[in-house]
């Protein structure tokens, strides 16, 4: 029996639900498919330029997990470029960080104690959840 995957950790979901090719002369009918752990492993290592190590610390798995999501989701970038396919973002076994933002001097932050809810900065207590 196989063991049940163990949630990623992601900082923040895409705020778009993917990518068309541009210039085609027929409708690409076919789409590539990457979950959002895929997508944050892209982003910590080539956007952000995190070692592999700290990207796999950052998202709570193991290293060699993390290379796997890695170089999966880069042979999916792959095809989807080479073949002119759409890339769509679906689901996957995540959990998000919780960012907030302060009203007062407009940052976002992570809160690591949910109690005691006030700005980092400037001690503010009129935050709200970032959605």
């Amino acid at each position: 029996m196989a063991r049940t995957k163990k949630n990623r950790l992601i900082q923040m979901a895409p705020n778009f639900n993917g990518f068309k090719p541009q210039g085609l002369h027929h409708k690409c009918s076919s789409q590539v498919l990457i979950n959002f752990e895929e997508y944050e492993a892209l982003k910590l290592c080539d956007y952000e330029l995190y070692t592999q190590a700290e990207a796999a610390t950052l998202m709570n798995v193991s290293r060699p997990t993390f290379t796997r999501i890695y170089e999966s989701v880069r042979r999916k970038v792959a095809k989807a470029f080479i073949e002119g396919s759409q890339i769509v973002f679906d689901g996957g076994n995540v959990d998000v960080v919780r960012w907030y933002r302060c009203s007062e001097c407009d940052i976002s932050f992570t809160l690591t104690d949910e109690l005691n809810q006030h700005c980092p900065l400037c001690k503010s207590k009129s935050i709200t959840l970032n959605s």
